[in-house]
């Protein structure tokens, strides 16, 4: 039997759990259709989910669709949880992309469909709610060519639009044509001979579609059901299966991980190739052969440097539920048990692509506040936990001031967090105000060495590093400029660990990104040892030797760059009345927003331009007042760019600060110690 691996995606509020239900109904999996608003569904288990109606958790539940078994996942809407939808982007066959017919396309939307081009993951569209009042079916065709800018084939009409009776009429119009054969040379040559047969232009449609070249429409409700079996037929229909060799190595990609009721990681992988067994002993860890260890601990080890862990149990979704199974193949989507050190992104077998973010990180940090008698290493514990569970997440302890920050998409995300945290810990938290997260960019060239046994080097290393500026979005590069051979690799990787840890925090204690850092020079003690004894460290260069230098000399490096701050900006969508404009633009000035284009429609007016990411929240509460509750604001990250107004926003620092070498020094004197008292 065929596999599909399906994901249902759009904007909060559109349908997309009530269509997942429909489709599941549908196929028999359920017998009764279960309700977003009465905490029902079947997708939605966390009981957060069910309390609050909306979908944190990306889920999966298979059903039968003719000869296709499918794999749904149910992502969430909310944009504060997009790090969900980005995880399981990579291991969809295909997908469905919902949107309302009343709301239209909103700005999830937007970012949903632009990363689904970009991934060319083949889509179908679904115009959910028909039969709501104030439903659109035309109009909200044009909005979606206009805003959403991708080619569209709709594959019927509507009737009796707006009520209970609303339902969709499958017929492939002219407009199909049209769209078909600007892709298709031979098709739009058979058009102009005379004419195009039906089965050819269903051939083309599903050859297209596949390429991710076109998008169906389907309009339908998923309440009253209308719509769906055409939906399903496109499915079934339209979109590719899984592929892969059964045969071949092991290659599967970690998508989700989460705690089973006894606290141990469960791992939700897409084999892309070979077959997965219990008791079978896999390499695990990052997507790319060579990727540092991330400060993994110490387990057992694969030929390549990666960690190595024993296969327990297998589980894999059938029917609606999830079955154990002594065996999965390629193009399955499994549970996988007993990989204690797994991580999202991690490859299984075969290192295959590197895990790639396809949307933009946290732009928010906050101080988390423990309650009365809550123990702060527990909390620390079940952060980390959250943050294995998702990567973008990060988690930030302060030992000197006793805090622990974690970073965030959204306040609701924060109220999703407390609320875990109390639901599945116990622990009862507060939070200080959100603030705005910064990057550093390096604002010119620095270089800097230090050489083994020479001046004030108080380690057996010699470590050069030259900081280089890179093109913004293109993260942390490492290059060597001196031959691998010339000092032992673990000596290279511990350099590069450092070097990546340690531009976490730059000259105003923010991230440094979009740089170059390349190590220009490299030295080291040989092992030496007494005669009749053994190895003498006290003469003979270490890792810890590597790892204490590297801060130092890239701190000093960074120094002579000079770094610039960097705010995160929104891109940003305005409607409101026409005669409210007069009083938008000073506000929008005053907040430092840069309107780049203003566009009259009849009585309304649209504004679209940037505003820094610190401002967003207020333009939205000002908004109502300002244009007689009429205005509506669609925000998103756009870019980071440097701070130009006020102060340069600082950042406490959390680690040994390399920038200032006596307390560097004391400081790993004084861990040292700990460590060798304990």
């Amino acid at each position: 039997m065929h596999l599909l691996n399906l994901g249902i995606l759009a904007h909060v509020d559109a349908g997309k759990t009530s269509l997942t239900e429909r489709l599941l109904h549908t196929a028999g999996v359920i017998d009764e259709i279960g309700s977003v608003d009465a905490g029902s569904t079947t997708t939605d288990t966390l009981a957060l989910e069910r309390r609050r109606g909306i979908t944190i958790k990306s889920a999966v539940v298979s059903f039968p669709l003719g000869g296709v078994t499918v794999n749904l996942i149910d992502t969430p809407g909310h944009p504060d949880f997009i790090a969900e939808v980005e995880r399981v982007l990579g291991v969809l066959d295909g997908a469905v992309l919902v949107v309302s017919a009343v709301e239209g396309v909103q700005a999830q939307t937007r970012v949903l469909m632009r990363t689904l081009r970009r991934l060319r993951i083949p889509t179908l569209v679904f115009v959910n709610k028909i039969d709501r009042r104030g439903a659109r079916d035309d109009a909200v065709l044009r909005e979606m060519a206009r805003r959403l800018a991708v080619p569209l084939v709709p594959m019927g009409r509507t009737a009796a639009l707006g009520t209970r009776d609303a339902r969709f009429v499958p017929a492939l119009g002219p407009a199909a044509l049209d769209t078909l054969a600007g892709h298709d040379d031979d098709l739009l040559a058979a058009f102009l001979d005379g004419g195009v047969p039906d089965g050819r232009l269903c051939t083309a449609l599903a050859s297209q579609t596949r390429r991710a070249a076109v998008h169906p429409v389907y309009f339908g409700s998923a309440v009253t059901g209308a719509g769906v079996p055409e939906l399903t037929a496109g499915i079934e229909r339209l979109l590719p299966v899984a592929d892969g060799d059964p045969d071949g190595p092991l290659a599967a990609t970690v998508f989700k991980v989460e705690r089973g009721p006894a606290g141990e990681k469960v791992a939700y992988a897409r084999i892309r190739s070979g077959t997965l067994r219990v008791r079978d002993r896999v390499p695990f860890g990052p997507g790319r052969a060579g990727d540092p260890a991330g400060g993994r601990p110490e387990r057992s080890r694969a030929a390549d440097g990666r960690e190595e862990g024993r296969v327990t149990a297998l589980g894999v979704f059938d029917g609606g539920a999830d079955d154990r199974r002594d065996s999965a193949g390629a193009g399955r989507i499994v549970k996988v048990w007993g990989l204690g050190g797994i991580r999202v992104g991690d490859a299984l077998g075969t290192p295959g692509t590197a895990y790639e973010h396809h949307f933009a990180p946290p732009t928010l940090e906050t101080v988390v506040v423990p309650g009365p008698g809550a123990d702060r290493r527990a909390l620390h514990l079940a952060l980390t936990q959250l943050a294995e569970q998702d990567p973008l997440i990060g988690v930030r302890h302060d030992a000197v001031r006793e805090e622990t920050s974690v970073s965030l998409y959204g306040e609701v995300q924060k109220e999703v967090v407390q609320a875990t945290l109390a639901d599945e810990y116990g622990l009862d938290v507060t939070f200080r105000e959100t603030t705005t997260l910064c990057v550093e960019r390096p604002a010119g060239t620095g270089c800097a060495v230090e050489f083994n046994k020479k001046d004030a080097n108080p380690f057996l290393a010699t470590v050069g590093l030259r900081v280089d500026p890179a093109p913004p979005g293109s993260g942390v590069g490492f290059r060597l400029e001196v031959e691998l051979g010339s000092m032992p690799y673990a000596f290279f990787q511990a350099v590069e660990d450092t070097v990546r840890e340690t531009l976490g925090q730059g000259l105003h204690g923010w991230r440094v990104t979009d740089c170059t850092v390349t190590m220009t020079h490299a030295g080291y003690s040989p092992r030496q040892s007494h005669a009749h004894q053994g190895f003498d460290k006290s003469m003979s260069s270490t890792g810890h030797d590597f790892r204490g230098l590297t801060p130092l000399v890239l701190a000093q490096a960074l120094r002579r760059a000079g770094s610039l701050v960097h705010e995160p900006v929104h891109g940003f969508r305005l409607d409101a009345p026409a005669d409210t404009l007069g009083a938008l633009l000073p506000v929008l000035a005053r907040l430092g927003a840069v309107p780049e284009s203003t566009a009259v429609q009849g009585t309304h007016c649209v504004l679209q331009g940037t505003v820094p990411a610190a401002r967003v929240h207020e333009l939205g509460q000002r908004l109502p007042g300002l244009t007689r509750g009429e205005g509506e604001l669609e925000s998103a990250f756009d870019h980071y760019a440097p701070v130009t107004r006020g102060p340069v926003p600082e950042r406490p620092r959390t680690d040994l600060n390399p920038l200032n070498r006596k307390e560097y020094l004391l400081g790993l004197t004084r861990r040292a110690g700990d460590r060798t008292a304990g």
